[in-house]
């Protein structure tokens, strides 16, 4: 796992670890001498009845297993009885007043409006709401009418927008935690106005708020009285100021990435110092995600004494760590991991401290895992070795930790048997060996770990049947086996598993049918199957959690069951490559949340529904290619459409290609080829400025493609393939002046993806005369495939402004002129067929200059005189040039004499009568260019039987040319 997968378990054990450090408030019910008001006695209940109670409104005991379990603290208010003896209230016992509402992980639902009987207690000094969801509300300025507030903890309920100026009227604060509402939002104005009115905060915490529009500057600003700060993931970005006044600072918590994980934020060596010297207080120091790549580590040795947490992962801190730190007496946590230049070394003696959690992954500290490591760690709760610098590996001495609750060593280089010792670990509750070579069969030993949460063996050579005694586990929330080697079926145990939120048994080998009791697991919401060899129906599928199912390349048949289509919070469906039959259901249209359907390559019929197109917008992907259905493309692409990826290859598709498609804004990837479609050339889709991929090929498409004269049109795109139409006129210059993307070569080679999902975009292309799927798409490749059209004309001088292009396909058209010289500007270029046409003239010494091309056809033309030589031009055969009776020179004849051009003419025409178009049946096997790398790599591995590309590079294919 890397560092951001055993952060979450970190941050778990933070939690926990840590609950004691916040300020003390009494949440139990009171034994009050005085009756609660009437008043407020009526407010709550009014406050209670605006509310639902649903189980998924708090985080499951599963999510947050340090967290108290959730329960609906107000059902025991009931009409009649003392409300100060209800659950999560407090009165004053004088009084009778209501001075603490305590509902924290109390399964609330619904919205809190400004009118909500809540504001009617004037008296709170103490106000929990958090762990509840209260659906989008916006925080509403009556919370500023709670004078008397010390505690307002708002934290993980869903509360969205603006935070209000009154919130900086609540100047008797003490702690203020709005942490964990992701779509909260922090102008600069109204923070300055809480540090300024908030002169008594001792806590605050502000985590996953949105402050991009704050400067970091402000926090220079907060009050001296903090003794707690924490930001996590805030969108602050510059440099950290000096907060060195905030001497009584014992928790220091500040977290930054952004969305890709990069560093926003960073702080200079001498604030640093200052702050280090000036905290003399502090307990807990973290600083993840904040670039110290100036900060010499040896300055973490003036970090106070009392030091019990120190968290600096992914800092790029690099240099030595200086040793004695993990000596400090008191210290209990230490995480480095990410820190990929770090150095140093762990002293092998004297500790002297109850180290609970260790994080070293993905450091270069070397780790000696011997006696004498393992000696220093008997009180140890958490070890993350992940992508360590091992110097010693004696696995079998974890078995030693009996108090460690976390492991993780993957991505290392382990080989052989997983130690059976890891089975004394009877508190594990996380347990990561992936990405490794370890091998046979997961021990018996395994059997011991009742208490796991989280076990991640994916990403090994593992092997023999997945065991039965899994179901021992019944705690275990995520189970990760993917791509190994097990066989035989899935155990039906693991129906079991109640508490199961993720399961992933892709990439094995795997029979069989699939255990119906996985289907209506209850709190399952991610069932990843694909790439097995699994068989039988689907389904039932039972009313439950599921919100990611991948089952495809599987041999599953018969129709996709409707249960299916009742899993309401369903975001991905993905069923392709399986024999499934039948019709696509519309019910498929209830399915609301979905952002992912594939049903590519089944054999599933009828029409396509016409809902499709409209019936969410949160649909980002609808790939429903390589099956049968027929009728006409749905005409109902609505307006706010989040469509990126549009696929209904290799159907039997007719009539037209329909206007409403313009209305996908965001549609980077359109393949409608290989179906019966009738109509004209779309003009309408230069309108979709993100479009990148447009493939038509194969229809009975007509007409004129004549483009517009906009610049925006089709400004992105990168392949563009219209062959097998009958398209006709001349060549779309308008267009090819348009097409910036194919200018620009500078590009950094990536795979394009939904960037929502773990989700690959696929289309179907033909390179070098070979019909292929790419399952990936680099955004390197760059295509224009006309061929087998009707075009007539000369070949437009501007095309050799795009010099992106890695393949140009003008063959079997009716195209006349010279070959454009210009086209010897494509430097990139690895593949050109302008074969079956009536160009005339020379070949154009210019292409010479193409020192990338593998491909060149110009077969079937009339062209004459000398073949260019040199570079790529000294690698093509005859098939290249069959066809034209006034060509010369290698590999043909030589032009020394007329007779030699006649007799050069004649094995022309025997080798066109015998063998006709010839590089139809030659397969390519030119080197590796890009497209040939692209064209053979996808295809072995979506076939996963290279016996027939093995049998090409070989020679099975002849000529000895194309041996290498």
């Amino acid at each position: 796992m890397g560092w951001l997968a055993h952060f979450l378990s970190f941050l778990l054990f933070h939690l926990h670890f840590h609950a004691s450090s916040s300020l003390s408030f009494s949440f139990n019910s009171s034994s009050s001498a005085m009756l609660c008001q009437h008043d407020q006695s009526l407010a709550l209940l009014q406050f209670k009845k605006t509310f639902s109670i649903r189980s998924d409104a708090s985080p499951r005991e599963s999510d947050f297993p340090y967290h108290p379990k959730p329960y609906p603290k107000t059902v025991s208010w009931k009409e009649g009885t003392d409300c100060c003896s209800w659950d999560g209230i407090t009165c004053d016992l004088e009084t009778g007043n209501v001075i603490g509402l305590h509902l924290s992980n109390s399964l609330l639902f619904g919205t809190i409006y400004s009118n909500n009987p809540l504001f009617f207690l004037h008296h709170l000094q103490s106000l929990d709401l958090s762990y509840n969801d209260f659906n989008n509300s916006h925080l509403s300025p009556q919370f500023g009418q709670f004078l008397n507030l010390t505690y307002l903890n708002l934290s993980s309920s869903n509360f969205v927008g603006q935070i209000p100026l009154e919130i900086s009227y609540l100047s008797s604060l003490v702690s203020l935690d709005l942490s964990w509402n992701d779509f909260l939002i922090l102008e600069t104005i109204i923070f300055n106005k809480l540090v300024q009115n908030l002169t008594q905060l001792q806590e605050l915490d502000l985590s996953y708020v949105n402050m991009s529009l704050v400067a970091p500057s402000s926090l220079m600003n907060l009050s001296s009285s903090l003794t707690s700060l924490k930001l996590w993931h805030c969108e602050l970005h510059g440099k950290i100021p000096d907060i060195s006044h905030l001497s009584k600072l014992v928790t220091l918590h500040l977290l930054f990435f952004d969305s890709y994980g990069g560093l926003m934020i960073e702080i200079e060596p001498m604030t640093f110092d200052r702050l280090v010297r000036n905290l003399t207080k502090i307990r807990e120091f973290h600083l993840d995600g904040v670039n110290m790549s100036m900060v010499a580590p040896s300055s973490l040795m003036n970090l106070s004494s009392s030091l019990s947490s120190l968290a600096l992962e992914v800092c790029e801190l690099q240099g030595k760590f200086p040793d004695n730190i993990i000596q400090r007496p008191n210290l209990q946590l230490l995480a480095l991991s990410g820190n990929e230049h770090l150095t140093g070394s762990l002293p092998r003696h004297n500790w002297k401290n109850s180290l609970r959690h260790l994080d070293l992954s993905w450091t270069k500290i070397p780790v000696y895992l011997d006696y004498d490591f393992v000696g220093n760690l008997k009180s140890l709760g958490t070890l993350y070795l992940s992508g360590c610098n091992f110097r010693v590996s004696n696995l079998e001495l974890l078995g030693e930790l009996t108090q460690l609750t976390g492991l993780d060593l993957s991505n290392n280089s382990f080989t052989g048997q997983i130690s059976s010792s890891f089975g004394s670990l009877k508190q594990l509750s996380s347990l990561y060996l992936s990405y490794n070579n370890f091998n046979g069969q997961i021990p018996s030993s395994f059997e011991n770990l009742k208490q796991l949460r989280f076990l991640g063996l994916d990403n090994n050579n593992l092997s023999g049947e997945i065991p039965n005694y899994f179901t021992n586990f019944t705690q275990l929330f995520w189970l990760l086996l993917s791509n190994n080697r097990f066989t035989g079926p899935i155990p039906v145990q693991l129906g079991r598993l109640s508490c199961l939120y993720a399961l992933d048994l892709s990439n094995n080998l795997l029979n069989a049918t699939i255990p119906p009791s996985l289907f209506s697991l209850p709190q399952l919401e991610t069932l990843i199957l694909k790439n097995n060899e699994l068989t039988g129906h689907l389904g039932p599928f039972q009313d439950n959690s599921l919100s990611y199912i991948d089952l495809s390349n599987n041999k599953l048949h018969g129709p996709i069951p409707n249960s299916i289509f009742k899993l309401v919070d369903l975001t991905v469906l993905i069923l392709s490559s399986n024999n499934l039959t039948g019709e696509a259901s519309s019910a498929a249209c209830k399915l609301k949340s979905l952002q992912i359907l594939d049903l590519s390559n089944n054999s599933l019929n009828g029409f396509i529904p016409q809902c499709l197109g409209n019936f969410s917008n949160n649909l980002s992907v609808l790939h429903l290619g390589m099956n049968k259905f027929h009728g006409t493309i749905p005409e109902t692409f609505s307006v706010g459409s989040s469509l990126r990826y549009l696929n209904f290859n290799g159907n039997q598709l007719q009539r037209k290609i329909p206007l409403s498609i313009s209305n996908c804004r965001n549609l980077e990837i359109l393949d409608l080829g290989n179906n019966n479609i009738d109509d004209s050339f779309p003009h309408f889709l230069g309108t979709l400025s993100k479009l990148q991929i447009l493939i038509l090929k194969s229809n009975k498409l007509h007409g004129l493609v004549k483009g517009s004269t906009a610049n925006y049109s089709f400004s992105k795109l990168r392949i563009f393939d219209l062959s097998s139409n009958m398209f006709s006129g001349p060549l779309p210059a308008e267009y090819f002046n348009n097409f910036k993307a194919m200018v620009n070569s500078d590009v950094k080679m990536e795979y394009m993806r939904d960037p929502n999902n773990s989700y690959d975009y696929s289309v179907s292309l033909t390179l070098k005369g070979l019909e292929i799927e790419l399952v990936k798409i680099q955004t390197l490749l760059t295509t224009i495939d006309l061929s087998s059209n009707k075009f007539t004309g000369k070949i437009p001088q501007l095309i050799g402004k795009l010099k992106a292009l890695k393949q140009l396909n003008l063959s079997h058209n009716q195209l006349t002129g010279n070959i454009q010289p210009s086209l010897g500007n494509l430097s990139n270029l690895e593949s050109l067929d302008l074969s079956s046409n009536l160009f005339v003239g020379r070949i154009p010494m210019q292409l010479v200059d193409l020192t990338f091309l593998q491909v060149f056809r110009v077969s079937h033309n009339r062209l004459e005189g000398p073949i260019p030589e040199g570079n790529q031009f000294n690698t093509f055969d005859n098939t290249s040039y069959e066809g034209n009776l006034g060509l010369c020179g290698f590999p043909l004849e030589k032009c020394n004499s007329r007779e030699s051009q006649q007799s050069a003419a004649s094995k022309e025409d025997d080798s066109e009568s015998k063998i006709g178009f010839g590089w139809k049946v030659v397969l390519a096997g030119y080197g590796c260019g890009v497209i040939f790398g692209i064209a053979m790599g996808y295809v072995v591995f979506k076939t996963r039987n290279p016996a027939w590309f093995v049998r090409m590079v070989e020679g099975y294919q002849k000529p000895k040319r194309f041996k290498n």
